[in-house]
């Protein structure tokens, strides 16, 4: 099983050092930290990343550019922001959300076989 990739932004304060603390040590997913908009941004470009988690400390600005490039360069990417909310919850909506890439991800077909559809044979298979 491939794990999913988180890469966490964010300038490096209790918000975040607890926010880095709780992605780190999961099973699930593999986490990479950046500490600024432009690191950031070099490390979305040397790895394919499944989530991006914004924490407290990047400017409107810098929140704005991150947004604008990530979602250019890779459309179905999921960009959330890190309120400072309970860590258990945050848990889950990671785990949900990558749950729910990873369905959307998987292929899904059907085939029906029609070749005699039309022949006129009366083949019974018993």
């Amino acid at each position: 099983m491939n794990k999913s990739s988180i890469l966490v932004v964010g300038q490096r304060e209790t918000s975040f050092s607890s926010l880095a603390e709780l992605t780190r040590h999961s099973k699930a997913w593999e986490t990479i930290e950046a500490a600024t908009a432009e690191e950031a941004i070099e490390k979305f470009h040397r790895q394919d990343f499944e989530m991006v988690i914004l924490a407290n400390g990047l400017s409107g600005e810098e929140e704005k550019k991150l947004r604008r490039i990530f979602n250019v360069q890779n459309p179905e990417i999921v960009i959330m922001n890190y309120q400072g909310i309970d860590k258990s919850s945050l848990s889950d909506e990671i785990l949900k959300t990558l749950k729910t890439l990873k369905k959307a991800k998987t292929p899904a077909f059907t085939i029906v076989d029609d070749a005699l559809k039309n022949a006129g044979l009366n083949i019974y298979v018993q």
